[in-house]
């Protein structure tokens, strides 16, 4: 029996993720202010939904919009924070003003983690040279997934690249998990499972009111069903 697809959804809060639990999501990334695509939550959000939920959690860290790191000894001690909150899974991702990825920022962030597992998230959708990100990468401690739309544009833009990439699945560089989300369809599943991909990432599509509604329990159901079914 083949192991079942990883449904990732955002939460907000305790609200959402109860909702989400509840529908079947096996994990959550929890961010707040997704005006400016997720940043980080506070230590009291964290704590709060680690006590509500019994999946894993994976918290964001990021201070600011964009993929500049900024300030690196604040994003430590974020970490710090948000790990003596509870937080044991992380996403985070940082780029140079020339789309390299910025190394020293992204090693400085892990060295706080511990043995902590992280998914480098989006920024890879912006980066000068995807390949040679995951290869500067790949030798990181805790680094096992990528979320990824396949491009800046979202999943419509980037399933080529998602499907080359799931083709390379254990080249140096291509070991981690590939999580799918930025315009993520129900009708992008199948195609990116019959390339074996298994992780799938989804935000506004548990929210039928939007972002300023909650996750819908039912929504997040869907998406197991159509994942499970598959």
């Amino acid at each position: 029996m083949s192991k079942r697809a990883v449904l990732e959804v955002i939460a907000l809060g305790v609200e959402d993720a109860v909702a989400a639990q509840a529908g079947g999501a096996d994990r959550l990334e929890l961010v707040t202010d997704m005006a400016a695509d997720g940043l980080t939550p506070s230590a009291r959000t964290v704590a709060g939904v680690r006590d509500a939920v019994g999946i894993p959690v994976r918290v964001m860290l990021r201070l600011a919009d964009g993929f500049a790191a900024g300030d690196v000894e604040r994003l430590v001690t974020v970490a710090g924070e948000m790990r003596e909150a509870g937080a044991e899974e992380f996403v985070l991702g940082f780029l140079a003003a020339d789309g390299d990825v910025d190394l020293s920022a992204v090693e400085g962030v892990v060295a706080a983690l511990g043995d902590c597992r992280w998914t480098f998230h989006r920024a890879i959708d912006r980066a000068a040279d995807r390949d040679a990100l995951r290869k500067q990468l790949a030798d990181l401690p805790g680094l096992d997934t990528y979320l990824t739309a396949g491009s800046p544009a979202g999943v419509d833009d980037g399933l080529p690249t998602l499907l080359a990439e799931a083709g390379r699945r254990g080249e140096p560089g291509y070991e981690q998990q590939l999580l799918v989300g930025g315009g993520l369809r129900l009708d992008h599943v199948p195609r990116l499972l019959a390339a074996g991909i298994d992780g799938f990432h989804i935000g506004g599509a548990a929210r039928p009111e939007g972002w300023e509604g909650p996750v819908s329990t039912e929504a997040v159901a869907e998406w197991r069903r159509v994942l499970d079914a598959a």
